[in-house]
């Protein structure tokens, strides 16, 4: 797969030999914003038309949504072939597990202390058994029913087809490892299936340039939604504890991924300038699959192996959510400080480790958040489940940030595991972030 700027470019990238030459408002970057500042000026104004423009976000997320399985099957299916070596596949999981475990664990651990050292719950006095529980009650009933053999199984897609339609990113990655595979041990009489792929997945990236021109609509539509939904005022009685989200995934970013950025010479900086489309889009959207082809393309374009890129990634939204792993453990932490129940560190340091099984493969469950929020309370009788209806008014806001930290991780991620896996070419990289000295 033929990756460079000169194929498939998308909407948002432009060619180093014409600077400045597009007008301002041409660049994907300016109209994303743009478009995000417009939808909650329009969701506050008149928040009747804004709510009816949620359409627009949905017909876009299906769009990407239909294109999401192929891009990942297609990535990890050229990159596998063409690696040379059956082996690096299992290295690059063993050490991309590792990686994700450690990281996940210290964003729930910094959640953990800045909810004990600020309390943002303190204070609310909150009595839960006058709590109306009618709104959480589906996710309520999906927690009852998640098991974690029923979750291995779920990886295993009933069919070839089904891998693709079920929403879930894992039998597409299942599926592709094993097809790519196949092709390597197929040796030299791989080489026409490999080219035709190839020449597919262009089409498909294709496809994908296409649709993004669309997304300042989405995010548009999106933000004006939520906004002319639920309003700003919804956010005012719990705004300390979403300001202090939000502060501390920032926080996570500059700190640990930049500590990581630094091990791996990236400049964390210029990683997220490269990615503020993405970012934005993300945020806007609250959703990582409206993003995952384009990052998925632009880490390639960055000299990113196909096959790292096409492991990490998916899998990544699968086991690597920083920003989801943080709030589950801050979202507890408030719940109750605010009904006033105290724990004890036994208690906490409990929870981390249980989340550390029940925050992985949420990726595929609808309104994952709180069905894993549900399932995790329900091994801690003392914390009460009726409390998550506090966190539905600004579950959208926190799902903007907690998602925009979770795409940073896993690029960051990507480019590590990458370095590690001698997978990265530098001076390509640099030449993506705009560094004109090769390290």
């Amino acid at each position: 797969m033929r990756m460079t700027q000169d194929t498939v470019r998308l909407p948002n990238q432009q060619t180093a030999a014409q600077p400045g030459s597009a007008p301002f408002y041409s660049n994907m970057a300016f109209q994303m914003f743009a478009a995000l500042i417009a939808g909650a000026l329009l969701g506050v104004f008149d928040p009747g038309f804004a709510v009816e423009l949620s359409p627009l976000s949905a017909a876009f997320m299906k769009m990407i949504k239909s294109l999401v399985g192929l891009v990942i099957f297609l990535t990890i299916v050229n990159g596998i072939a063409n690696i040379g070596k059956g082996s690096n596949v299992g290295r690059l999981g063993l050490r991309a597990l590792i990686y994700f475990e450690v990281l996940t664990t210290l964003a729930m651990l910094m959640g953990l202390i800045v909810s004990k050292l600020l309390t943002p719950g303190a204070g609310m006095n909150i009595d839960y058994h006058t709590l109306n529980t009618g709104a959480i009650v589906s996710f309520i009933s999906t927690a009852e029913h998640r098991t974690t053999v029923g979750w291995l199984l779920s990886i295993i897609p009933d069919t070839f087809v089904s891998a693709f339609t079920s929403g879930n990113l894992l039998p597409v990655l299942l599926m592709a490892v094993m097809f790519g595979v196949a092709l390597l041990r197929m040796g030299p009489r791989s080489a026409d299936v490999v080219d035709l792929m190839e020449k597919i997945s262009e089409a498909v990236f294709g496809m994908v340039g296409m649709v993004m021109k669309f997304a300042p609509l989405a995010v548009f539509g999106a933000i004006g939604y939520t906004i002319g939904n639920y309003g700003l005022g919804s956010m005012v009685p719990l705004a300390k504890f979403l300001l202090l989200f939000y502060l501390c995934c920032v926080a996570f970013i500059i700190l640990v991924l930049g500590t990581v950025c630094l091990y791996s010479r990236i400049s964390l900086w210029l990683l997220v300038k490269y990615l503020r489309v993405e970012i934005l889009l993300a945020f806007g959207t609250a959703s990582s699959e409206a993003v995952l082809p384009n990052i998925m393309k632009k880490l390639v374009d960055a000299g990113v192996k196909k096959h790292v890129v096409g492991f990490v990634i998916p899998a990544g939204f699968s086991f690597n959510l920083d920003g989801s792993s943080m709030y589950f453990v801050m979202a507890i932490m408030f719940i109750a400080q605010a009904c006033n129940i105290p724990l004890t560190l036994t208690q906490e340091l409990s929870m981390i480790l249980i989340f550390m099984v029940t925050s992985k493969g949420i990726a595929g469950v609808a309104g994952a958040g709180f069905v894993t929020l549900a399932a995790t309370l329900q091994m801690f009788p003392e914390i009460p489940l009726a409390g998550i209806v506090l966190l539905l008014g600004i579950d959208r806001f926190m799902d903007a940030m907690r998602t925009v930290t979770n795409i940073v991780g896993n690029a960051v991620a990507t480019l590590t595991l990458a370095r590690m896996d001698g997978a990265l070419d530098y001076s390509v990289l640099n030449n993506a972030l705009g560094i004109s000295k090769k390290n």
